[in-house]
C-alpha cells in the first residue's frame, strides 16, 4: 500500500532504546496517511527473528511485546507493518529500529564504586575531581558499551573524547532507594590497541548544597564513580574494564562546582591529554574504594538532560551603577557559554545571574543562598570557548565583571538545558498577549523540567514540589512527550512514600528533611500520586502506569482518609498550605487564603478518591470502597460549606471553583452556584482570586456553568493580579506571585518570590481543550473531542498535538462576530466528536481533514452590574 506508510516503532516512552531496563517493552506506532477514515485492521510485528503473524488488531499504542523476553545486553531489531480495513496486502515495513537492554540482573555488575580523595569542604562548592584508568584491548572490537553512574554528578571521555551527549548525569533521584545509570555506545571510540578511560566527578544533588535551610552532604559526603566497559570482540570474547581500586585520582581545573552556587574554573590548572593513554599520572592519589548497592541501579524511563537550544544576546547595556548587562531576552535555564578572548593569565571573569532587573540593576535578592556565580580565570593560551558543566542557573539577564576590553553580543550565548522531552503542543491565538502567556507557560516548563518537575529553577530551592506538578501535570502532558521521565519521578514518589513515610506523600520528591515542613498529609500537594499517574493514563492510554502506582494511590488516599478522620473534619491536623499564594495573602504569610483549607481539603478528598475508584474499574480491581469515600467526602462538603441553594459558605473563586469543578453539589445547587461563582468573578472586578489550588478549576468550573463568557474576560484581564498582567510587565515565563513584580519595577517584599514556575499556568490546559477545543474523549486520544467554545475578545486560535496516533490539529475563526469556521485534522485510526458551538448536535468523523461551519450569536462582554455597595461613598 503504497498511500499508507508506517514511522518507526516506539519502544515503551523512550527517545533512544539503548540500555532499557524493560525486558519486554510495550511497542507502539504511528501510521501516515492521506486516505479519509483509515483504520488499522491489522499489524505485524517482527522483533529480531521472532514475527507476531497477521494479527487482527485496531491496536497500535503500547503493544505487547509477544517475542521471548530480552536478556541482559541483548539487542534485536523491531519493525512493524499494518493492513486498513478492507486492504488485501500489508503496508511496507517500518524503518527498523534497534532495541537493546541494559545490565538487568544485579550480577551483571562487577564494577566498584571508586571515591576520590577531597579536600576539606568549602563554603562556595567543591572542586570536581578527575578519575581515570588506561588498558589494552589486544582484539578488534565489533561492539562497545560503556555503563556508567554516579554520587555526585559525571562526564565521561575516552581518549579525550566525551561520551555522550547529556548534561547533570545521573540526575537526581531517590538515591538511597533508586540510582539511575545510563548507557553509551562507544563502538566508534575504540580500537585495537591502548587507551583510557576518564571521569570528570562533581558534587550535583547528592553532596553539594540543597534545599533553601544552607545544608548541603544531605546524601553522603563522599562523591563516587561506577562504571563498566563492556568491549566485545569478532571472536565472541568480551574485555570488561570497570572502575576498581587501581584508577587514580587529582583535582580538576574546576576549583568550585556547585548546583546554587555556580561553577569557578581556572583554566591554568587543566591537565591536557588527561583522558587519553600515555598521561603521566605518577603524582595522582589512589582512589578508596566504597560500597554501592547494586539493587538500587535502574535503567531510565524517560530521556536525558541535554542541551536543546542556544539563544544569542539580545543586546549588551550598562547599568545605573556602571555594571555591564546582557540581556538574552528570554527568561531560560542552562548556563552561558563564553567566547573567550586572548587575555593575560590569571585574567579573571565573572558572571552573575538573575531573572530580571530591578530599578535598572541585577535582581538577585530572590536567589536568597543562591549565589548563581560563574568564575574563569584565563590561562592566557589564546582565544577559546568556555560553559560551566556541573551547575545551571535560572536567568534571562547576566553581570559580566573583569572581561578585558569590551564586551561584545557575540562574545557569549545562552545554552538551554532541560529533560530532552519530545515537544508535542502547540497553541495560538488572536490575542498577541494571550499567546505570549501560552510561551511564558511553554519555556516556564522547559526550565523547570530539569530531570524532575521542580517549582524554580533559580533560587536555593529546586525541588520536586508535588502540588505544582498536581496542578501542570494535565498542560504539560499537552505541551511535550513528560510520559516516560514523570515515570521515573513517580517511581521515587512511591518509593519514599511507601517505604519512608507510611503512605503519606511528602511534600516535594525526591525528599530531604528541611525545616519547617514535617512530612504530613496535605491537600493538593499529596494528591500527585493519584493525579499524576490518571493524567497520564488519560493522555496516553498507558493503564500500565496505573498498575505500577496502584500501591501508592491507594496509600495516599488511605492517609489523606485518615487525616480526615472519622467524620472526615481534619479535626487533627493543626494546618494544611490549603489555597497557597492566594492574591489576598500578604507577602509574609502566602497561606492566607480567601478560601479556608479544610474546604480545600475535603474537595481534594472527594475528587482524588473518585479518581482512584476510576482506575480501579482500569485495572479490574474492587473500587467500592473509594467510590464510597468520594460520595462521603462530597456529602461532608455540602454539609458542611453548602446551603440547601448552592450558596457556598465561603465566598471566593476557589470555594464556588471547586465545588463546581470537583462535582460536589446537587444538580440544583449546581445551577445556582455557577450564577455565584460568576457573580464572584465579577464583583473581584474580572481579577485572579485563588490560589495554587483552587486556579487551575476556575475557567474550567465557569465553562461548565454555562459562564464562557465570564471565563473568557477572566483571562484577559491585564491589571494585576491576572495571568497577562505579567505579560504586561514583559514577563517571559510565568511568575510563582500574581504580583512577583509590582507596578513600579520593584520585586515583591516577599522572602518567597520567583519569576519561573509553572504552577499557574495550568491554565492552558484549559486553553488547549476549551479555547482551541482539542481534548482526549478516550485514553491516549483514542478518540479526540474537538469543542471550541469562542468568547468575547478572542476571534480565532488553533493548537496542535501529537498524540500516539499521529497529529491533531484544530483551528478556527469567528468572522463578523457571528460566522464560526473550523478546521480539524484527526490521525489516522482514530475518530472525533465534533462539536459546534451553536449546540447542534455532536458530529462524528474519521480520520483526515474536516471543515465546518455555522452561524452563532456574537460574544459579547459581560456587563457588569453595579456592586452590592459603592465603597466609594461615605456611610
Amino acid at each position: 500500500m503504497s498511500d499508507v506508510t508506517v514511522a518507526p516503532v516506539t519502544v515503551e516512552h523512550h527517545r533512544e532504546p539503548l540500555g532499557i531496563g524493560e525486558t519486554a517493552p510495550r511497542l507502539s506506532w504511528v501510521t501516515l496517511t492521506e486516505l479519509p477514515g483509515w483504520r488499522q485492521a491489522a499489524y505485524e510485528l517482527e522483533i529480531g527473528d521472532w514475527s507476531s503473524g497477521r494479527v487482527p488488531s485496531a491496536d497500535s499504542v503500547l503493544v505487547p511485546w509477544g517475542a521471548p523476553p530480552l536478556t541482559s545486553r541483548e539487542r534485536r531489531v523491531v519493525r512493524v507493518r499494518v493492513w486498513g480495513e478492507g486492504d488485501a496486502e500489508p503496508s511496507a515495513w517500518s524503518e527498523e529500529v534497534a532495541v537493546e537492554a541494559g545490565l538487568l540482573d544485579p550480577a551483571d555488575w562487577t564494577a566498584e564504586l571508586v571515591e576520590p580523595v577531597l579536600p576539606e569542604p568549602g563554603g562556595t562548592g567543591e572542586p570536581v575531581a578527575l578519575l581515570r584508568r588506561e588498558f589494552t584491548l589486544g582484539k578488534p572490537v565489533t561492539r562497545a558499551r560503556l555503563y556508567a553512574t554516579a554520587r555526585g554528578l559525571y562526564e565521561a571521555e575516552i581518549d579525550g573524547t566525551t561520551v555522550g551527549d547529556d548534561v547533570l548525569a545521573p540526575g537526581w533521584t531517590s538515591y538511597r532507594h533508586r540510582l539511575r545509570y545510563r548507557t553509551y555506545d562507544v563502538t566508534a571510540l575504540l580500537a585495537e590497541g591502548r587507551h583510557a578511560l576518564g571521569v570528570t566527578l562533581a558534587d550535583g544533588w547528592y553532596r553539594g548544597h540543597l534545599g533553601f535551610t544552607g545544608g548541603r552532604h544531605l546524601y553522603g559526603d563522599r562523591t563516587g564513580a561506577f562504571l563498566q566497559l563492556e568491549v566485545e570482540h569478532p571472536d565472541g570474547s568480551r574485555t570488561v574494564v570497570t572502575t576498581d581500586g587501581s584508577w587514580r585520582s587529582t583535582l580538576g581545573a574546576e576549583t568550585r562546582a556547585d548546583i546554587y552556587k555556580g561553577e569557578t574554573a581556572d583554566l591554568r590548572r587543566e591537565l591536557p591529554g588527561w583522558s587519553a593513554p600515555g598521561f603521566d599520572d605518577a603524582g595522582w592519589t589512589p582512589v578508596e574504594v566504597g560500597s554501592l548497592d547494586v539493587a538500587t541501579l535502574v535503567a531510565p524511563t524517560g530521556p536525558p538532560v541535554r542541551r536543546t537550544q542556544v539563544l544569542p544576546v539580545r543586546e549588551v547595556t550598562t547599568s545605573p551603577s556602571g555594571r555591564t548587562l546582557v540581556d538574552f531576552g528570554q527568561n531560560l535555564v542552562g548556563r552561558i557559554r563564553f567566547a573567550l578572548p586572548d587575555a593575560p593569565a590569571g585574567t579573571e571573569v565573572t558572571v552573575r545571574h538573575a531573572e530580571v532587573l530591578e530599578h535598572g540593576e541585577l535582581g538577585t535578592r530572590p536567589l536568597r543562598g543562591a549565589d548563581a556565580t560563574d568564575v574563569v580565570v584565563l590561562d592566557g593560551r589564546g582565544p577559546r570557548t568556555w560553559e560551566p558543566r556541573f551547575t545551571f542557573h535560572g536567568f534571562r539577564y547576566a553581570e559580566v565583571t573583569g572581561w578585558p576590553g569590551e564586551l561584545r553580543p557575540e562574545d557569549l550565548e545562552a545554552v538551554v538545558v532541560h529533560t530532552d522531552m519530545r515537544p508535542t503542543g502547540t497553541f495560538t491565538c488572536s490575542d498577541p498577549d494571550v499567546t505570549r502567556l501560552h510561551e511564558n507557560v511553554v519555556w516556564g516548563m522547559r526550565g523547570n523540567f530539569v530531570d524532575l518537575p521542580t517549582d524554580c529553577p533559580q533560587r536555593d530551592e529546586r525541588l520536586g514540589w508535588t502540588g505544582d506538578l498536581e496542578a501542570f501535570a494535565p498542560t504539560a502532558a499537552f505541551l511535550h512527550d513528560t510520559a516516560g521521565m514523570l515515570r521515573s519521578w513517580l517511581a521515587d514518589l512511591a518509593v519514599e512514600q511507601l517505604e519512608e513515610h507510611g503512605g503519606v506523600v511528602p511534600l516535594y520528591v525526591p525528599f530531604v528533611p528541611l525545616l519547617p515542613f514535617p512530612v504530613g498529609a496535605e491537600a493538593g500537594w499529596g494528591d500527585a500520586a493519584v493525579v499524576v499517574p490518571w493524567v497520564l493514563y488519560e493522555r496516553h492510554g498507558d493503564a500500565g502506569v496505573l498498575a505500577d502506582q496502584w500501591p501508592s494511590m491507594t496509600a495516599w488516599i488511605d492517609a489523606f482518609a485518615g487525616a480526615a478522620g472519622e467524620e472526615l473534619d481534619f479535626a487533627g491536623v493543626p494546618l494544611m498550605l490549603g489555597d497557597w499564594l492566594d492574591p489576598t495573602a500578604p507577602p509574609e504569610n502566602p497561606a492566607a487564603a480567601r478560601t479556608p483549607w479544610p474546604l480545600v481539603a475535603t474537595a481534594y478528598l472527594a475528587r482524588s478518591a473518585r479518581i482512584v475508584a476510576q482506575a480501579a474499574e482500569v485495572l479490574g480491581e474492587d473500587g467500592t470502597r473509594f467510590t464510597a469515600l468520594a460520595e462521603r467526602a462530597a456529602g461532608r462538603f455540602r454539609a458542611e460549606y453548602v446551603s440547601p441553594n448552592g450558596r457556598v459558605a465561603y465566598p471566593a473563586q476557589t470555594a464556588y471553583a471547586l465545588a463546581i469543578a470537583c462535582d460536589l453539589l446537587t444538580p440544583d445547587q449546581r445551577e445556582h452556584a455557577g450564577r455565584l461563582l460568576a457573580r464572584q468573578v465579577l464583583d473581584d472586578g474580572f481579577h485572579i482570586g485563588s490560589g495554587f489550588l483552587g486556579t487551575p478549576f476556575v475557567t474550567d468550573a465557569l465553562t461548565e456553568v454555562g459562564e464562557v463568557a465570564t471565563a473568557y474576560e477572566l483571562l484577559l484581564q491585564r491589571e494585576c493580579p491576572s495571568w497577562l498582567y505579567p505579560v504586561t510587565m514583559g514577563a517571559t515565563t510565568v511568575w510563582e506571585r500574581w504580583d512577583s513584580m509590582l507596578p513600579d519595577g520593584s520585586i515583591n517584599p516577599g522572602e518567597m518570590t520567583s519569576f519561573n514556575h509553572y504552577a499557574y499556568g495550568a491554565v492552558a490546559d484549559w486553553l488547549h481543550r476549551t479555547v482551541a477545543g482539542l481534548a482526549p474523549a478516550a485514553p491516549g486520544y483514542r478518540r479526540i473531542r474537538f469543542a471550541p467554545r469562542p468568547g468575547p475578545g478572542i476571534t480565532s486560535a488553533a493548537a496542535t498535538h501529537e498524540t500516539p496516533y499521529g497529529t491533531a490539529a484544530v483551528s478556527w475563526t469567528l468572522t463578523g462576530g457571528t460566522a464560526f469556521a473550523l478546521e480539524v485534522t484527526v490521525p489516522p485510526n482514530t475518530t472525533a466528536e465534533v462539536v459546534l458551538p451553536d449546540g447542534s448536535a455532536p458530529v462524528t468523523v474519521g480520520s483526515g481533514r474536516h471543515t465546518l461551519g455555522c452561524a452563532i450569536e456574537e460574544p459579547r462582554p459581560v456587563e457588569r452590574p453595579k456592586p452590592f455597595f459603592d465603597p466609594s461613598a461615605s456611610s
